[in-house]
């Protein structure tokens, strides 16, 4: 099953294509099912149409430009605007840079016009706007892509866009915790470069922020309201540029063009092994959900996404131009990487040189899109590089290139962006599963603890790593005589998971996470191998994945029907009865029915050995079926979520009071971008006002300056990077505020304020408005006379100082 450059098998060269309208349909059919899911969602249609516009003209049009500049030989038209609209996140964020230093915001919509000009103008760019040689892919592989971009959509409008507001108009709307963070510091982005952090008015934000300076020119080019962008329109639009460019990379790296489908599948519907339901965030035992991958919950996973998976496929589109010797094949016209070992005549022309190029730019744009990116691509090309230093013992000089690339980016983020700030990281190995095996008091025999530790590991394999399992194929097979790329790949799927087993925090396992990017391409390339040894007919692909859907289908409802009978029972089995307390007793259900579907793969493998004996047909073909069933043991997680979040809210979701948004967004309509707020709300409780006399523990205040899009002297300081890196790699600080002499200043204003103490926050700090969250602590009547009152709705309260 092997199409040629996306062609079916039976087509000839000489009959003509399908007509362009059934070509472009599968796109347009997506793009409006997501407009539906939006409208449904209460989207503004004409927000949704300026988006459009902001995309098409804002990061494809020139994106697609530039990427046809540098890419030596069309391919096909997909997949110049998939690396097309990737390339255009990166030169927006130049623009970005170059727009908020000069002050030029106003005048953002027009940037485009610097490719677009030059192209236009120029007579050898010129003939980028329409290349020739464009092969198209199939309908089936059209409908293939065009169906995980609508399930992506389908997913984040059940567990995201259905349920959360655009903005919380009721005292008891609910918002995920970090969404008015994450508004706050793009709004922060329209203003500044580099970004500071807007709870604390001033404080550098040494932080991957990337994600939120493509929110700003979302917002300056498009104009269109951040708060729509955030709950709304750049999630979908992300996971589906996600699943476009994971489908183009996995073809032109394996070679196959329906290996692209298959991989967009393991990357986004295959995740967690778990025998648990619901399994909140609590349960979670590993980090950081994959079924999240590209989430509504980190705007800036869902952003370095695209980035990340684009430099995958330029990166080891450099590494296709050597042999598996070590040698470098020639950069002339006549090879275009179709003769070159492991390649197949479905191959993809080589990008040529602009390659290194592209590898840099996403390389650059990766490098503060997500600090967790880009370390693993650079250690999966160490990993090549090694690999191929031992087997030819020539320096592979391609790859030394290539990482010194990398390694400048991740240098460029480390010092001008992060500012060497480690945030609490510590190198210690199992630091974040050694607590599933603790025996403090050592009650354990030697066998019985060795027995512990491996089932921890195995649990952890389990939770993370099964789409990774069509690799296990792809290296037996080949004996670990494997291509430079596919040595790549597996180093840096491997090398996610050592991140989270080496240091310590829950945030390690966002390398995990960064990591099955590169597995799912590799596992995709092993399952593509397999299938095609099995040579099955159409009446066996039908039952292949008819068998799937059902076995997936009976997992699913299984777990989510008696999850919680089979957590009980097999608590029995280790416990005394009344429950277990040990330490590895939420790993059990999954490791125990994880056991059972193993003896059940045995049995199976053996009655298909003996059906092969009298029906010849099943012979060479067990292994597919039992690789199929072992990634489809992942996909109930998808569909458990979206259950989970019908029946209730996630967990960190807090009330958001529309009063205090409302107040926010007076002060937005009624301010300069460069005047400073002063409030006394430090603390985002989780379901009203302290009680009197208690200290907060939560000091994420975010809302004031996430909707006022205003920098406050001192709201929230839970997520500043010098307070995060006194937490010993915790996710949020709530220690008390570094600097008590200007908090007793802030605090002074609302409680105890005199004309000396307001005169200091205007002249000194810029302060414009004092903000009075009346739950926090009422107002001094003082006030009132030395500032005057704005703005009251009960609930807030809003002085200008004069």
């Amino acid at each position: 099953m092997r199409y040629r450059r996306g062609s079916h098998p039976s087509s000839a060269a000489d009959q003509p294509g399908p007509h362009a309208f059934w070509r472009f349909l599968p796109a347009a059919a997506a793009y409006f099912f997501l407009v539906s899911l939006l409208l449904a969602s209460n989207t503004p249609a004409s927000d949704i149409a300026r988006y459009t516009f902001y995309v098409l003209w804002g990061v494809v049009l020139p994106g697609t430009l530039v990427f046809r500049a540098l890419r030596r030989r069309p391919h096909s038209l997909i997949e110049d605007l998939a690396f097309g609209a990737v390339t255009g996140l990166v030169l927006e964020l130049a623009a970005w840079a170059v727009l908020v230093r000069t002050g030029a915001q106003p005048f953002a919509v027009l940037w485009p016009l610097a490719v677009v000009i030059p192209f236009a103008a120029v007579p050898r760019l010129r003939r980028h706007w329409r290349p020739r040689g464009n092969t198209p892919y199939s309908l089936g592989w059209s409908w293939s892509v065009s169906g995980t971009v609508m399930l992506t959509g389908a997913y984040f409008h059940q567990t995201f866009l259905s349920l959360y507001p655009v903005l919380p108009d009721k005292e008891d709307s609910r918002l995920f915790g970090d969404m008015p963070y994450m508004l706050s510091l793009a709004a922060n982005a329209k203003q500044n470069v580099p970004l500071t952090l807007p709870q604390v008015a001033g404080e550098p934000l040494h932080y991957h922020w990337f994600t939120f300076a493509h929110m700003a020119m979302t917002d300056m080019v498009g104009h269109v309201d951040l708060a729509v962008i955030e709950s709304r329109l750049m999630v979908p639009a992300l996971a589906a540029l996600g699943m476009v460019i994971t489908a183009v990379v996995a073809h032109r790296l394996i070679g196959r063009a329906w290996a692209g489908p298959v991989a967009a599948l393991l990357v986004f519907a295959v995740c967690e092994f778990t025998a648990a339901y619901p399994n909140p965030v609590a349960t979670w035992t590993f980090g950081a959900h994959s079924v999240r991958l590209m989430s509504w919950s980190s705007l800036s996973q869902a952003y370095s996404q695209p980035l990340l998976i684009a430099l995958m496929g330029v990166v080891g589109d450099a590494l296709r131009r050597s042999r598996r010797d070590g040698g470098t094949s020639q950069d002339g016209d006549s090879q275009d990487g179709d003769s070159q070992d492991g390649d197949s005549q479905d191959s993809p022309p080589l990008l040529g040189r602009g390659v290194y190029v592209l590898v840099a730019f996403f390389a650059l744009a990766s490098s503060a899109a997500k600090a967790s990116t880009l370390p693993v691509a650079v250690a999966g090309l160490a990993l090549c590089g090694f690999v191929l230093l031992i087997t030819t013992r020539r320096i592979p000089w391609h790859v030394v290139g290539l990482g010194a690339i990398l390694g400048g980016a991740q240098l460029f983020a480390t010092a001008a962006i992060f500012n060497f700030e480690s945030y609490g990281l510590e190198i210690i190995p199992f630091a974040n599963v050694q607590n599933y095996w603790a025996d403090p008091k050592q009650l354990r025999s030697p066998a019985f603890q060795a027995a512990v530790i491996a089932g921890t590991l195995v649990a952890f394999l389990l939770n993370h790593q099964l789409k990774l399992l069509g690799a296990i194929p792809l290296i037996s097979k080949r004996r670990f005589r494997l291509e430079p790329v596919q040595w790549f790949l597996l180093g840096a799927s491997v090398a996610g998971a050592c991140a989270y087993l080496t240091i310590k925090s829950y945030n390690a396992s966002y390398f995990t996470l960064a990591a099955l990017n590169f597995g799912a391409p590799l596992s995709a390339w092993g399952f593509c191998e397999t299938f095609e040894r099995a040579a099955l007919g159409m009446r066996g692909r039908v039952a292949l994945a008819c068998g799937a859907l059902a076995y997936s289908a009976v997992l699913t409802y299984g777990i989510y029907r008696y999850s919680d009978r089979w957590s009980a029972y097999v608590t029995r089995l280790a416990g005394d009865g009344q429950g277990a307390a040990t330490t590895y007793s939420l790993l059990l259900p999954a490791l125990v029915l994880a056991a059972v579907l193993v003896l059940a793969a045995l049995g199976g493998a053996a009655l298909w050995w003996l059906g092969a004996r009298v029906w010849p047909p099943l012979r060479g073909r067990g292994a597919i079926v039992l690789l199929t069933a072992a990634l489809a043991t992942g996909t109930p997680g998808l569909f458990h979520d979206v259950l989970q979040s019908r029946e209730s809210l996630w967990s960190y979701s807090w009330v958001m009071p529309g009063s205090q948004v409302e107040a926010a967004r007076w002060i937005r309509a009624h301010s300069e971008p460069s005047d400073v707020l002063s409030t006394n709300s430090h603390c985002w409780q989780l379901e009203g006002p302290l009680p009197a006399g208690e200290q907060c523990d939560n000091t994420r205040s975010q809302w004031l300056s996430a909707y006022s899009e205003r920098s406050v002297l001192i709201e929230g300081w839970a997520y500043a990077p010098r307070g995060i890196a006194l937490s010993g790699g915790s996710v949020a600080y709530n220690g008390p505020f570094w600097d008590q002499e200007l908090f007793r200043l802030n605090e002074d204003a609302v409680y105890r304020p005199t004309a000396a103490i307001l005169g200091r926050l205007r002249e000194q700090h810029h302060v414009r408005y004092v903000v009075v969250h009346r739950p926090s602590g009422s107002e001094s009547p003082l006030l009132a006379d030395l500032a005057k009152k704005v703005y009251d709705n009960g609930r807030m309260a809003v002085y200008e100082l004069s």
